[in-house]
Protein backbone atom coordinates (compact mmCIF):
# COMPACT_ATOMS: atom_id res chain seq x y z
CA UNK A 1 0.00 0.00 0.00
CA UNK A 2 2.88 2.42 -0.23
CA UNK A 3 2.94 5.10 -2.47
CA UNK A 4 6.15 4.29 -4.37
CA UNK A 5 7.12 0.91 -5.64
CA UNK A 6 10.78 0.23 -7.42
CA UNK A 7 13.57 -1.93 -7.66
CA UNK A 8 17.29 -0.95 -7.39
CA UNK A 9 19.86 -3.11 -7.58
CA UNK A 10 22.88 -3.64 -5.38
CA UNK A 11 26.70 -4.79 -6.04
CA UNK A 12 27.06 -8.49 -4.35
CA UNK A 13 29.79 -8.70 -2.18
CA UNK A 14 32.33 -10.82 -2.76
CA UNK A 15 34.30 -11.67 0.51
CA UNK A 16 34.33 -15.14 1.62
CA UNK A 17 33.21 -16.29 5.26
CA UNK A 18 36.84 -16.82 6.36
CA UNK A 19 38.06 -13.23 5.81
CA UNK A 20 35.73 -12.38 8.80
CA UNK A 21 34.77 -9.04 7.34
CA UNK A 22 31.95 -7.62 9.55
CA UNK A 23 30.43 -4.23 8.80
CA UNK A 24 29.57 -1.82 11.92
CA UNK A 25 27.54 1.37 11.03
CA UNK A 26 27.75 3.58 13.52
CA UNK A 27 25.86 7.28 14.03
CA UNK A 28 28.96 9.12 14.11
CA UNK A 29 30.56 11.02 11.96
CA UNK A 30 33.89 9.86 10.26
CA UNK A 31 35.95 12.59 12.07
CA UNK A 32 35.50 11.45 15.07
CA UNK A 33 35.60 7.87 14.32
CA UNK A 34 38.69 8.01 13.10
CA UNK A 35 40.19 10.56 15.64
CA UNK A 36 38.77 7.99 18.51
CA UNK A 37 40.27 4.46 16.14
CA UNK A 38 42.13 3.50 19.10
CA UNK A 39 39.88 4.06 21.30
CA UNK A 40 37.43 2.33 19.27
CA UNK A 41 39.68 -1.13 18.56
CA UNK A 42 40.25 -1.20 22.38
CA UNK A 43 35.95 -0.73 23.15
CA UNK A 44 35.05 -3.90 20.64
CA UNK A 45 38.37 -5.69 22.38
CA UNK A 46 36.53 -5.18 25.76
CA UNK A 47 33.08 -6.46 24.60
CA UNK A 48 34.37 -9.39 23.09
CA UNK A 49 35.86 -10.56 26.60
CA UNK A 50 39.15 -9.06 26.56
CA UNK A 51 40.93 -12.59 25.47
CA UNK A 52 44.70 -11.63 24.70
CA UNK A 53 44.89 -14.30 21.79
CA UNK A 54 41.89 -12.36 20.02
CA UNK A 55 43.40 -8.81 18.16
CA UNK A 56 40.37 -6.27 16.27
CA UNK A 57 41.73 -5.04 13.29
CA UNK A 58 39.70 -2.19 11.33
CA UNK A 59 40.29 -2.94 7.60
CA UNK A 60 37.92 0.25 6.70
CA UNK A 61 36.12 3.45 7.32
CA UNK A 62 34.00 5.18 5.05
CA UNK A 63 31.28 7.93 5.41
CA UNK A 64 27.29 7.38 4.99
CA UNK A 65 24.62 10.36 5.11
CA UNK A 66 22.98 11.45 8.13
CA UNK A 67 26.19 11.53 9.65
CA UNK A 68 26.42 7.66 9.89
CA UNK A 69 30.19 5.67 9.42
CA UNK A 70 30.66 2.22 7.92
CA UNK A 71 33.34 0.55 10.01
CA UNK A 72 34.75 -2.51 8.89
CA UNK A 73 36.14 -5.12 10.90
CA UNK A 74 37.57 -8.44 11.24
CA UNK A 75 39.14 -10.18 14.24
CA UNK A 76 42.45 -12.43 14.39
CA UNK A 77 42.47 -15.34 16.78
CA UNK A 78 46.15 -16.36 18.04
CA UNK A 79 46.41 -20.10 18.74
CA UNK A 80 49.02 -21.07 21.17
CA UNK A 81 50.98 -22.69 18.63
CA UNK A 82 51.96 -19.61 17.39
CA UNK A 83 49.72 -19.94 14.26
CA UNK A 84 46.39 -17.22 13.27
CA UNK A 85 43.60 -17.25 11.88
CA UNK A 86 40.81 -14.91 10.96
CA UNK A 87 37.33 -15.83 13.18
CA UNK A 88 34.99 -16.18 9.97
CA UNK A 89 32.36 -13.54 9.80
CA UNK A 90 29.26 -15.30 10.35
CA UNK A 91 30.50 -16.30 13.72
CA UNK A 92 31.92 -12.67 14.65
CA UNK A 93 28.26 -11.61 13.62
CA UNK A 94 26.34 -14.25 16.02
CA UNK A 95 28.48 -13.45 18.55
CA UNK A 96 27.28 -9.21 18.08
CA UNK A 97 24.36 -10.05 17.91
CA UNK A 98 23.66 -11.32 21.30
CA UNK A 99 21.23 -9.34 23.37
CA UNK A 100 23.92 -8.69 26.02
CA UNK A 101 26.62 -7.69 23.52
CA UNK A 102 24.28 -6.00 21.33
CA UNK A 103 23.47 -3.47 23.94
CA UNK A 104 27.17 -2.47 24.31
CA UNK A 105 27.50 -2.07 20.73
CA UNK A 106 24.47 0.44 20.84
CA UNK A 107 26.38 2.18 24.01
CA UNK A 108 28.69 2.71 21.62
CA UNK A 109 26.88 4.10 18.89
CA UNK A 110 26.25 1.07 16.51
CA UNK A 111 23.04 1.19 14.87
CA UNK A 112 23.80 -1.74 12.45
CA UNK A 113 25.79 -4.81 12.08
CA UNK A 114 26.28 -7.12 9.49
CA UNK A 115 28.04 -9.99 7.81
CA UNK A 116 30.62 -9.45 5.16
CA UNK A 117 30.30 -12.17 3.16
CA UNK A 118 29.06 -13.57 -0.44
CA UNK A 119 26.09 -15.47 -0.88
CA UNK A 120 25.76 -19.27 -2.21
CA UNK A 121 24.18 -19.70 -5.26
CA UNK A 122 21.26 -21.16 -3.48
CA UNK A 123 20.94 -18.04 -1.49
CA UNK A 124 20.73 -16.20 -4.47
CA UNK A 125 18.03 -18.18 -6.38
CA UNK A 126 15.64 -18.21 -3.24
CA UNK A 127 16.54 -14.52 -3.42
CA UNK A 128 15.13 -14.35 -6.93
CA UNK A 129 11.98 -16.54 -6.61
CA UNK A 130 10.23 -15.05 -3.68
CA UNK A 131 9.33 -11.49 -4.12
CA UNK A 132 10.10 -9.01 -0.92
CA UNK A 133 6.93 -8.26 1.00
CA UNK A 134 4.87 -5.37 -0.30
CA UNK A 135 6.30 -5.52 -3.77
CA UNK A 136 4.54 -6.45 -6.80
CA UNK A 137 5.67 -9.91 -8.22
CA UNK A 138 5.44 -8.48 -11.62
CA UNK A 139 7.80 -5.34 -10.85
CA UNK A 140 9.74 -8.33 -9.22
CA UNK A 141 9.79 -10.26 -12.44
CA UNK A 142 10.57 -7.51 -14.88
CA UNK A 143 13.46 -6.24 -12.28
CA UNK A 144 15.13 -10.25 -12.64
CA UNK A 145 14.48 -8.84 -16.31
CA UNK A 146 16.04 -5.50 -16.67
CA UNK A 147 19.10 -6.96 -14.64
CA UNK A 148 22.39 -5.30 -16.20
CA UNK A 149 24.93 -7.92 -14.37
CA UNK A 150 23.05 -10.62 -12.96
CA UNK A 151 26.29 -12.33 -11.98
CA UNK A 152 27.56 -9.48 -9.68
CA UNK A 153 24.00 -7.23 -9.48
CA UNK A 154 20.94 -8.36 -7.38
CA UNK A 155 17.66 -6.58 -7.29
CA UNK A 156 16.97 -4.88 -3.88
CA UNK A 157 13.37 -3.24 -3.32
CA UNK A 158 12.47 0.15 -2.54
CA UNK A 159 9.28 0.76 -0.55
CA UNK A 160 8.42 4.22 0.06
CA UNK A 161 9.92 7.28 -0.61
CA UNK A 162 11.67 7.49 2.94
CA UNK A 163 13.72 4.32 0.96
CA UNK A 164 14.37 6.66 -2.24
CA UNK A 165 15.62 9.18 -0.48
CA UNK A 166 18.16 7.33 1.38
CA UNK A 167 19.62 5.74 -1.65
CA UNK A 168 19.68 9.24 -2.95
CA UNK A 169 21.57 9.89 -0.20
CA UNK A 170 23.92 7.05 -0.64
CA UNK A 171 24.16 7.96 -4.57
CA UNK A 172 25.16 11.63 -3.34
CA UNK A 173 27.83 10.19 -0.59
CA UNK A 174 28.90 8.36 -3.27
CA UNK A 175 29.17 10.67 -6.17
CA UNK A 176 31.22 13.14 -3.35
CA UNK A 177 34.00 10.46 -2.71
CA UNK A 178 34.16 9.64 -6.35
CA UNK A 179 34.88 13.56 -7.27
CA UNK A 180 37.13 13.46 -4.17
CA UNK A 181 39.59 10.72 -5.91
CA UNK A 182 39.17 12.22 -8.92
CA UNK A 183 40.79 15.60 -7.44
CA UNK A 184 43.69 13.53 -5.77
CA UNK A 185 44.04 11.87 -9.00
CA UNK A 186 44.09 14.96 -11.12
CA UNK A 187 46.64 16.66 -8.79
CA UNK A 188 48.65 13.64 -8.84
CA UNK A 189 48.88 14.07 -12.68
CA UNK A 190 50.03 17.13 -12.59
CA UNK A 191 52.70 16.22 -10.20
CA UNK A 192 53.78 13.88 -12.45
CA UNK A 193 53.46 15.92 -15.32
CA UNK A 194 55.59 18.59 -13.77
CA UNK A 195 58.34 16.18 -12.76
CA UNK A 196 58.17 14.65 -16.53
CA UNK A 197 58.87 18.30 -17.68
CA UNK A 198 62.04 18.52 -15.52
CA UNK A 199 62.93 15.24 -16.34
CA UNK A 200 63.12 15.77 -20.07
CA UNK A 201 64.96 19.09 -19.42
CA UNK A 202 67.70 17.15 -17.01
CA UNK A 203 67.55 14.44 -19.85
CA UNK A 204 68.19 17.19 -22.68
CA UNK A 205 70.53 18.90 -20.72
CA UNK A 206 72.67 15.34 -20.31
CA UNK A 207 72.22 14.44 -23.96
CA UNK A 208 74.38 18.07 -24.57
CA UNK A 209 76.63 17.06 -22.15
CA UNK A 210 77.32 13.87 -23.61
CA UNK A 211 77.69 15.31 -26.65
CA UNK A 212 80.28 18.26 -25.92
CA UNK A 213 82.01 14.95 -24.08
CA UNK A 214 81.78 12.89 -27.29
CA UNK A 215 83.57 15.70 -29.34
CA UNK A 216 86.42 16.09 -26.89
CA UNK A 217 87.21 12.56 -26.54
CA UNK A 218 86.88 12.37 -29.99
CA UNK A 219 89.51 15.41 -30.39
CA UNK A 220 91.98 13.90 -27.93
CA UNK A 221 91.45 9.96 -29.97
CA UNK A 222 92.74 11.96 -33.04
CA UNK A 223 95.61 13.45 -31.73
CA UNK A 224 96.59 9.97 -30.17
CA UNK A 225 96.27 8.15 -33.51
CA UNK A 226 97.84 11.09 -35.08
CA UNK A 227 100.99 10.84 -33.11
CA UNK A 228 100.47 6.99 -33.24
CA UNK A 229 100.74 6.92 -36.67
CA UNK A 230 103.13 9.68 -37.83
CA UNK A 231 106.15 8.17 -39.88
CA UNK A 232 104.18 5.24 -41.04
CA UNK A 233 102.99 4.72 -44.60
CA UNK A 234 98.57 5.41 -45.21
CA UNK A 235 97.61 1.77 -44.66
CA UNK A 236 94.83 -0.26 -46.67
CA UNK A 237 92.05 0.57 -44.16
CA UNK A 238 92.88 4.45 -43.94
CA UNK A 239 92.92 4.50 -48.07
CA UNK A 240 89.27 3.13 -48.38
CA UNK A 241 88.45 5.53 -45.73
CA UNK A 242 90.10 8.30 -47.54
CA UNK A 243 88.26 7.30 -51.25
CA UNK A 244 84.73 7.16 -49.17
CA UNK A 245 85.65 10.77 -47.78
CA UNK A 246 86.42 11.98 -51.15
CA UNK A 247 83.41 10.18 -52.85
CA UNK A 248 80.98 11.70 -50.15
CA UNK A 249 82.71 15.27 -50.80
CA UNK A 250 81.53 14.22 -54.33
CA UNK A 251 78.28 13.85 -53.81
CA UNK A 252 77.80 17.16 -51.57
CA UNK A 253 79.26 18.75 -53.97
CA UNK A 254 77.04 17.45 -57.25
CA UNK A 255 74.62 20.61 -58.50
CA UNK A 256 72.13 17.97 -58.81
CA UNK A 257 71.79 16.10 -55.63
CA UNK A 258 72.82 17.75 -52.30
CA UNK A 259 74.58 20.99 -52.77
CA UNK A 260 71.29 22.76 -54.09
CA UNK A 261 69.61 21.76 -50.92
CA UNK A 262 72.93 22.99 -48.71
CA UNK A 263 72.96 26.48 -50.19
CA UNK A 264 68.93 26.39 -49.64
CA UNK A 265 69.37 26.06 -46.19
CA UNK A 266 72.67 28.05 -46.06
CA UNK A 267 69.90 31.08 -47.23
CA UNK A 268 67.58 30.20 -44.92
CA UNK A 269 69.85 30.57 -41.94
CA UNK A 270 71.28 33.41 -43.31
CA UNK A 271 68.08 35.59 -43.12
CA UNK A 272 67.16 34.00 -40.11
CA UNK A 273 70.39 35.79 -38.86
CA UNK A 274 69.36 38.79 -40.77
CA UNK A 275 66.55 38.76 -38.81
CA UNK A 276 68.07 38.06 -35.83
CA UNK A 277 70.45 40.55 -35.90
CA UNK A 278 67.38 43.44 -36.61
CA UNK A 279 65.65 42.46 -33.25
CA UNK A 280 67.74 44.14 -30.86
CA UNK A 281 65.23 42.09 -28.28
CA UNK A 282 66.85 38.91 -29.09
CA UNK A 283 70.26 37.61 -27.20
CA UNK A 284 71.82 34.39 -28.46
CA UNK A 285 74.39 33.36 -25.69
CA UNK A 286 76.94 30.52 -26.05
CA UNK A 287 77.69 27.58 -23.80
CA UNK A 288 80.91 28.33 -21.74
CA UNK A 289 82.40 24.74 -22.50
CA UNK A 290 81.23 25.05 -26.49
CA UNK A 291 83.12 28.98 -26.30
CA UNK A 292 86.47 27.44 -24.70
CA UNK A 293 86.79 24.53 -27.75
CA UNK A 294 85.93 26.92 -30.29
CA UNK A 295 88.70 29.66 -28.99
CA UNK A 296 91.10 26.52 -28.59
CA UNK A 297 90.39 25.39 -31.96
CA UNK A 298 90.99 28.80 -33.63
CA UNK A 299 94.20 28.73 -31.43
CA UNK A 300 95.35 25.42 -33.04
CA UNK A 301 94.33 26.56 -37.05
CA UNK A 302 96.23 30.37 -36.05
CA UNK A 303 99.23 28.24 -34.40
CA UNK A 304 98.95 25.81 -37.72
CA UNK A 305 99.07 29.00 -40.01
CA UNK A 306 101.67 30.42 -38.37
CA UNK A 307 104.18 27.51 -38.45
CA UNK A 308 102.84 26.79 -42.48
CA UNK A 309 104.18 30.71 -42.74
CA UNK A 310 106.87 30.10 -41.35
CA UNK A 311 108.04 26.75 -43.70
CA UNK A 312 107.13 28.97 -46.87
CA UNK A 313 109.70 31.09 -45.41
CA UNK A 314 111.99 28.88 -44.98
CA UNK A 315 111.22 27.22 -48.60
CA UNK A 316 111.56 30.51 -50.28
CA UNK A 317 115.10 31.01 -48.51
CA UNK A 318 116.00 27.95 -49.86
CA UNK A 319 114.64 28.53 -53.59
CA UNK A 320 116.59 31.62 -53.18
CA UNK A 321 119.67 30.27 -52.67
CA UNK A 322 119.31 27.97 -55.23
CA UNK A 323 118.38 30.49 -58.10
CA UNK A 324 121.42 32.59 -56.75
CA UNK A 325 124.15 29.48 -57.37
CA UNK A 326 122.09 28.61 -60.27
CA UNK A 327 122.56 32.28 -61.71
CA UNK A 328 126.61 31.99 -60.29
CA UNK A 329 127.31 28.29 -62.54
CA UNK A 330 126.12 29.51 -65.73
CA UNK A 331 128.77 31.30 -66.82
CA UNK A 332 131.30 29.18 -65.95
CA UNK A 333 129.45 26.15 -67.43
CA UNK A 334 129.05 28.55 -70.99
CA UNK A 335 132.54 29.11 -70.97
CA UNK A 336 133.35 25.53 -70.85
CA UNK A 337 131.15 24.30 -73.62
CA UNK A 338 132.21 26.99 -75.26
Amino acid sequence: FALLQAVGYSLMPNNKDEDGLVVLVFNRKETDIRSQQQQLVESLHKILGGNQTLTVNIEGVKTMPDDQTEVIIYVVERSPNGTSRRVPATTLYAHFEQANIKSSLQQLGVSLSMARTELSPAQVKQLLQNPPAGVDPIIWEQAKVDNPDPDKLIPVPMVGFKELLRRLKVQDQMTKQHQTRLDIISEDISELQKNQTTTMAKIAQYKRKLMALSHRTLQVLIKQEIQRKSGYAIQADEEQLRVQLDTIQCELNAPTQFKGRLNELMSQIRMQNHFGAVRAEERYYIDADLLREIKQHLKQQQEGLSHLISIIKDDLEDIKLIEHGLNESIPIRGGVFS
